[in-house]
């Protein structure tokens, strides 16, 4: 999964195989490149070497994901969908700088729906649920934190 700004800008990244770092700043090269400079009224789907790619525009940001040809691109497309509305319930309507400055936010969200490659969560009611029981537990690790620190404890 990456996403990517109009002007090319990697905003966040997730890679479902083990894949070098060298090969990876590569095929996204590739991609980002091939994605920005199809016109915005072909279709959302490509074939590109022995996978399919599925992106979506929304606002100034793409969402993108690699699959194999035998995946169906209707759900991968349902999947970016649901990413972005959960990423708008968290953010209220997501920008790329929310991204940006709340990339650990952003991972988390993809990790409740996806994991291995794979549809884990369908249920946007138990991904906002396990994203405000993560925000209480930091927020209280924070509040532990600051007693420790106002005492002294390192």
């Amino acid at each position: 999964m990456l996403l990517f700004s109009r002007q090319g800008k990697l905003r966040l990244q997730k890679w479902y195989q083990a894949i070098t770092q060298r090969d990876k700043k590569r095929i996204t090269r590739e991609i980002v490149s091939t994605v920005l400079s199809r016109k915005s009224k072909l279709c959302n789907f490509l074939e590109w070497k022995d996978l399919k790619i599925v992106y979506k525009r929304y606002a100034s940001l793409y969402f993108c994901a690699a699959i194999d040809k035998d995946d169906n691109e209707l759900i991968t497309l349902e999947l970016i969908h649901r990413y972005v509305e959960l990423l708008d319930k968290y953010f209220g309507s997501v920008c790329e700088l929310d991204i940006i400055f709340n990339f650990e936010k952003a991972y988390f969200m993809l990790d409740e729906l996806v994991l291995g490659g794979e549809i884990q969560e369908t249920s946007k009611k138990n991904v906002v649920k396990a994203i405000a029981a993560q925000d209480l537990m930091q927020e209280e690790t924070e509040a532990i934190r600051g007693v420790l620190d106002e005492m002294g404890i390192p």
